[in-house]
């Protein structure tokens, strides 16, 4: 699924080519692309017609549209293949096309959700008065977040009864950490995934939370990271992030540290991917 870089590369997007416009009509092509939101598809579309798009935003994982003047906003489940494309209102229809919006200019694009798999979808809800929808009003600031409260972060982490890979993909602690990028940031660090959060000291966990700005920044700067054709910005480019990952992917491969091969173990109906040599494990109490 889709992390941080990746759906700030979608939003940045968004942002330049959506926000300012107005909604002159939507099109729900699924109903499954609007089962987050009740009242069905046609109240969707009804509701969202003659809005006018702000600024797109971001909350770790978390994409959404408000609504200019309005405590509302439109939410955006990427799901495991969403797509959120600006294309010309001439080009053909993708194959898997579930939501179309049209705007009220002479741009020549619409908005266009896309999703194989289904998964995903586009919502509205009420706004908090923090501005975020409030369905996900829960979800914890993310790394790159200039408020982003990391002496909070850290005896979150010594308080919790949990090991440290689990609590970076806490969105109630940290969100836009997912399986890829943990992996990246602890083998940057240094650190075994079962490494129990209570045996962090600070400077530990502010050197963790280093890393993990570090790779997402690299994975900002390329694009994010794909590997397959669904992951894409909103003009359907790839990134290539995954020519750089140092651990996710990469078993039986030798680190690029000490050149000893790179193991997977199976972790929560995932895979987590380390050094045996520079990760060890943690000891086990007697």
């Amino acid at each position: 699924m889709p992390e941080l870089p990746e759906v700030e590369v979608v939003r940045r997007g968004l942002e330049r080519w959506v926000a300012g416009r107005t909604v002159e009509a939507v099109e729900v092509l699924h109903p499954r692309a609007v089962r987050r939101h009740p009242a069905g598809g046609a109240d969707f579309a009804a509701r969202l017609t003659g809005e006018t798009i702000g600024v797109a935003q971001r909350r770790g994982k978390y994409l959404w549209l408000p609504l200019e003047g309005r405590d509302l906003s439109v939410l955006g489940h990427l799901g495991m293949s969403g797509q959120l494309l600006v294309q010309p209102e001439e080009a053909a229809d993708e194959k898997h096309l579930r939501i179309r919006v049209r705007f009220r200019d002479t741009a020549g694009t619409e908005l266009r959700f896309v999703d194989q798999r289904t998964f995903g979808g586009l919502s509205l809800h009420e706004n908090t008065a923090d501005g975020l929808p409030d369905v996900i009003a829960h979800i914890a600031r993310d790394p790159l977040d200039p408020l982003f409260d990391e002496a909070a972060y850290h005896a979150a982490l010594r308080a919790r009864r949990t090991t440290v890979k689990r609590a970076l993909l806490d969105q109630s602690l940290i969100s836009g950490v997912g399986n890829i990028y943990a992996d990246e940031a602890l083998w940057r660090a240094r650190l075994h995934y079962e490494r129990p959060t209570a045996t962090l000291t600070r400077p530990r966990s502010a050197e963790l939370l280093g890393h993990v700005r570090d790779v997402m920044n690299a994975a900002l700067e390329v694009g994010g990271t794909s590997f397959d054709s669904l992951y894409v910005n909103v003009n359907g480019e790839s990134g290539y992030f995954d020519r750089s990952l140092d651990a996710y992917g990469r078993e039986d491969e030798p680190c690029r540290r000490c050149g000893t091969p790179m193991r997977r173990r199976p972790w929560m109906n995932r895979s987590s991917y380390f050094c045996p040599r520079c990760q060890r494990p943690p000891r086990v109490a007697s």
